[in-house]
């Protein structure tokens, strides 16, 4: 398989679908979901030291998957990996790391430059209007 763009990864990510579930199993996911959520760290001085790779898959911060909010499909970032073997497993780790380049985030996040790029803009566009300007 060819790489893209200087991936490290071979395999792209995977999402798995929730459509199987009806609403009412989809509601009581949340709650079960919510639930979980008081046994995570709260604030960022509560994991800064904790182990690494950061064990709270669940937590909206880990690099290994991501949950939609709205369908309740599962998006596995690293199909090919398994949580313990990631170099990078919290986003606030890259962030407390300081600037990286584009390649660097797209190899963290299995996605490709152009991609981050684009994340990149959007972010830097819906932030626009809570930044002051230099007139």
């Amino acid at each position: 398989m060819a790489r893209r763009s200087g991936q490290l990864n071979e395999q792209r990510a995977r999402t798995l679908s929730a459509a199987r579930y009806s609403r009412r199993e989809l509601d009581a996911l949340r709650i079960l979901n919510a639930q979980t959520r008081r046994s995570l760290p709260m604030v960022r001085g509560e994991c800064v030291d904790g182990p690494r790779p950061c064990p709270h898959v669940s937590c909206s911060y880990h690099l290994y998957l991501d949950v939609s909010p709205l369908t309740g499909s599962i998006k596995l970032n690293f199909p090919d990996l398994d949580v313990w073997e990631l170099a990078n497993s919290c986003a606030l780790d890259v962030a407390d790391a300081g600037g990286a380049t584009l390649d660097d985030v797209g190899a963290m996040m299995n996605i490709t430059r152009e991609r981050v790029r684009q994340i990149e803009v959007i972010a830097l566009d819906r932030i626009a209007p809570f930044v002051p300007r230099d007139d």
